[in-house]
């Protein structure tokens, strides 16, 4: 059986996310669903038209069967996903308060993904991938996963395999210092950079995008995708910048925009597309993603994408310096 295209590292988890406004403790029913960065990136790069697989470990419990089914029904490669006896699959809760707002309630301490270590690491599919994608999160959730992640990283540039990064900063996860230490010098090891402006803003200590985008291109980094959120993205590649506007939705809820994108971008860039119309292609699935609740149900398909139109596919855009 072929290696995927991309393998993703890191860890997935049950989304229970409430049917209502209002704080966690007055909700009263929640609509059950999935997440994690890494989790969502491979779902959306499959939509998006890519062979993908997983590497994670999760719980022999019902949480960790359900991941499983997930994936197995996405067309997921679940070759390097371990099921940990006697563990105990995170989870997380979604409340939200008012439009737009948020609040993210985790369960996920002494989860199995948190036991990822070296040793976990499939050398033979990470050389035999077209992409590898890391997140900052799977290396804030233990020592070991973030040394998995870097032998993951090892491995793949050893054997030409791309490394896709989104540093997904979450300051609960980790202390500031080394946060920003392991996610600049994984930038340094990475092909592709996809940090969002804020958490951009909070590793470099820089405000103006074009700065935040340039602090990372430095790294080295052959493409840096800077995430706006509704002001579209910047995309830095080759010595210059692009501005890709947003798609215009009516946004429900943004959760795993973010990881849409980055699957996105990925699919279309190893089936041949050039960056700028891969970010064209996933900024409209970033978007799609927004107009319906959850991380993973509103993840759009190929067609979908592509019914949407886009002018960037076409060589639009505004560059600058």
């Amino acid at each position: 059986m072929p290696h995927p295209q991309i393998l993703a590292l890191g860890e997935a988890l049950l989304e229970f996310n409430a049917a209502a406004e209002g704080s966690l403790a007055d909700a009263a029913a929640f609509h059950l669903g999935f997440g994690g960065d890494t989790s969502n990136m491979v779902i959306a790069a499959r939509r998006s038209g890519a062979s993908a697989g997983y590497l994670t470990r999760v719980g022999d419990d019902a949480f960790g069967r359900a991941l499983l089914r997930l994936w197995e029904s996405e067309g997921v490669d679940v070759r390097h996903v371990t099921g940990e006896p006697g563990g105990s699959t995170g989870i997380y809760f979604v409340t939200r308060h008012g439009e737009g707002r948020h609040a993210f309630t985790y369960r996920r301490a002494g989860s199995p993904a948190s036991r990822l270590s070296p040793g976990d690491v499939p050398e033979e599919a990470v050389a035999g991938a077209r992409l590898l994608h890391l997140s900052g999160i799977t290396q804030a959730i233990s020592a070991s996963a973030c040394d998995a992640a870097f032998h993951a990283i090892d491995v793949a540039r050893r054997s030409g395999t791309l490394v896709s990064y989104d540093p997904n900063y979450r300051p609960a996860l980790w202390p500031p210092e080394r946060a920003r230490a392991v996610v600049l010098r994984t930038a340094e090891l990475a092909d592709v950079v996809l940090p969002n402006l804020e958490e951009g803003r909070l590793l470099t200590g820089l405000d103006e995008p074009r700065e935040v985008l340039a602090a990372f291109a430095r790294r080295g980094p052959s493409i840096v995708v800077l995430k706006m959120g509704a002001d579209g993205v910047l995309l830095g590649t080759g010595g210059q910048v692009t501005h890709v506007p947003a798609h215009p939705v009516t946004a429900v809820d943004a959760t795993g925009a973010g990881d849409t994108f980055d699957g996105a971008f990925a699919a279309r860039l190893l089936d041949g597309d050039s960056p700028l119309q891969a970010a064209g292609y996933a900024v409209v699935a970033a978007a799609l993603t927004t107009t319906g609740p959850g991380a993973v149900g509103p993840i759009p398909h190929l067609h979908t994408v592509l019914a949407e139109g886009s002018p960037t596919w076409r060589g639009g855009g505004r560059r600058g310096d």
